[in-house]
């Protein structure tokens, strides 16, 4: 069965661009990367939780694309 390595969290903010951030994961260590500022930081626990809570933050992007 294929590992898989990396993955995304997408959210729109009010204007409608989207912003993306991008975790990476080796070993136990994860890598969390934002596309639209270059942020960039290492998490072990909850990478998903601290991508959002930088795309709410830092880019205002509150709006999940997949939610319908």
């Amino acid at each position: 069965m294929p590992q898989i390595d990396s993955s995304k969290v997408s959210r729109w903010d009010l204007h409608g661009r989207e912003h993306t951030v991008h975790v990476h994961r080796t070993g136990v260590q994860r890598t969390i990367r934002c596309d639209t500022c270059g942020w960039r930081r290492s998490a072990q626990f909850l990478p998903w939780l601290k991508a959002q809570e930088h795309l709410e933050q830092a880019h205002q992007a509150t709006v999940d694309p997949t939610a319908a």
